[in-house]
């Protein structure tokens, strides 16, 4: 029942455990290890998914590497941890919470082992062969930068977190508008890393070119930002970018009244969460950001991304119906405890009501028990419970600053059919006069030019951020808030 979805990356944390070896010894066990290492993972019903681990060693014989599910379409996902003892091996991966241990062979082109994501455990064996080939980015900034660069950290006083981010600012004296960029749902790093696509980093070196200071960070427990990530709902994410907003009027060159957030998906619904709690805030971006309750976001993606797969319209109406019905339920009963096996049961009930011939369609690895527990534990989790019911319309209402909303036609995420329309209506209702919403040709949810705009699409497509939505964001920020006078400082 789970619904396609962004494969959410996270950056690498490099840890090692190999006690009473000196570095040499570590070096040479690592390098076993270093190379591509591919395998199918079972997942039911006859069907596999191709699994590629990309394991390379640092100068200082430490363990990295990344992720690749071609099958889905995700590459590049960062690994957490790569260790090796004796033939022992783990790798981890943050990004989507899984876990792979298996046993080196004797001849070092094997790995038996199993691989463990939430309450599943599959059967994985790997064999040692060519890496796949790392897909084009055309977009991904290369020097030289008319902008510096700097690894910063700031701070959360009210939750006392430290966030680690990037900070570009155009050369010159400035003072420079600037803007703090916010990520979509799940743990993502700085440059909202997914489908070996970087949007934030190609984004934030468009608006630098053009005279904009941008500051993009870790969500908080992602990559080098302290905090859990777990625990946390887009309130207090909201409290976060607020943080980076504050740091950046603390510096020389950024102008302390033409700060303003870019959100994306997610982010596009915590920018309006953050302006209606501080005056520092000068405007607001929402790049395919929600304008109705997360239920009906979930409810209305999972239609069309389905739709688009080819689904059985009986699973189509069945997966909207218990989306619905768990919303229900985890707003009637506050305590996960209680709430969790009536959510198993409606979900059972909803399977047994399809036809034989329908699932006999469905893989059962998408229907049983694992699946139902991971649903469930999936929408008992704070941040989903919070999304599922919580209202961007009566936030937006309350929002007096300028806002751009912008919108791929060909969004099936955040449908601008659904979410336009209630958008332009609450901006009218708190009579914001400042309010620009537009919807771009051709465009899906990650702003890249697409044929139908599935997310199974993003990772084939080159293009990262179309040219025209970088311009838009760009010239509307400008055209508001440019610096008036160049090489003066405030």
């Amino acid at each position: 029942m789970r619904q396609p979805s962004k494969i959410l990356l996270s950056p690498i944390l490099f840890v090692m455990v190999l006690a009473f070896s000196g570095p040499e010894l570590v070096a040479q066990e690592n390098e076993r290890l270093v190379g591509s290492w591919r395998g199918g993972l079972e997942i039911g019903g006859g069907a596999s998914l191709t699994i590629v681990f990309n394991i390379s060693q640092d100068a200082g014989g430490t363990l990295t590497g990344t992720m690749d599910s071609p099958d889905q379409g995700a590459v590049g996902i960062p690994l957490t941890s790569v260790t090796i003892e004796e033939s022992s091996v783990t790798v981890s991966i943050q990004a989507v919470q899984g876990t792979y241990t298996g046993t080196l062979s004797d001849e070092g082109d094997q790995i038996s082992g199993t691989w463990s994501q939430g309450p599943a455990s599959l059967p994985l064996s790997l064999v040692k062969g060519d890496a796949l080939p790392p897909p084009e980015r055309p977009q991904e900034p290369k020097p030289p930068y008319p902008y510096s660069s700097e690894e910063v950290t700031f701070r959360n006083t009210d939750t006392r977190i430290n966030l680690a981010g990037t900070l570009t600012i155009p050369d010159g004296l400035g003072p420079f508008p600037g803007v703090v960029l916010v990520s979509g749902s799940g743990p993502q790093d700085r440059d909202e890393s997914l489908m070996g696509h970087k949007p934030f980093w190609v984004l934030a070196d468009h608006l630098s070119r053009e005279g904009i200071a941008v500051l993009r960070f870790d969500d908080r427990g992602v990559g080098s930002s302290g905090g859990e990530f777990g625990t946390a709902t887009s309130e207090d994410f909201a409290t976060d970018a607020l943080a980076g907003v504050e740091y950046l009027e603390d510096q020389d060159r950024i102008a302390t009244n033409r700060v303003g957030i870019v959100g994306h998906s997610e982010g596009g619904l915590i920018g309006p969460l953050a302006a209606i709690q501080s005056e520092k805030i000068a405007y607001i971006v929402m790049l395919a950001g929600p304008g109705v309750p997360g239920i009906d976001i979930l409810v209305a993606q999972g239609q069309l991304i389905n739709r688009a797969a080819g689904a059985p319209e009986a699973v189509v109406e069945m997966n909207a119906r218990v989306q619905r019905t768990l919303a229900d339920i985890a707003k009637e009963e506050n305590d996960p405890e209680k709430a969790g096996p009536r959510m198993r049961s409606a979900m059972r009930e909803e399977i047994a009501l399809l036809p034989q011939a329908i699932t006999e369609l469905i893989p059962e690895s998408q229907i049983n028990d694992v699946a139902i527990n991971a649903t469930v534990n999936q929408f008992n989790s704070p941040w989903f419970r919070f999304f599922l019911h919580h209202d961007p319309r009566p936030v937006l209402e309350q929002v007096s600053v300028p806002v751009l909303a912008i919108f791929g036609e060909k969004d099936l995420q955040v449908p601008h059919e659904l979410n336009v329309p209630e958008i332009e209506a609450a901006l009218q209702r708190g009579n914001n006069e400042d309010a620009t919403v537009r919807v771009l040709p051709g465009l899906n949810h990650l702003f890249q030019q697409a044929e139908s705009g599935a997310p199974s699409e993003y990772q084939q497509i080159e293009e990262t951020f179309n040219q025209s939505a970088l311009e838009l964001v760009s010239s509307w920020i400008l055209e508001q808030f440019a610096t008036p006078k160049a090489g003066t400082l405030n």
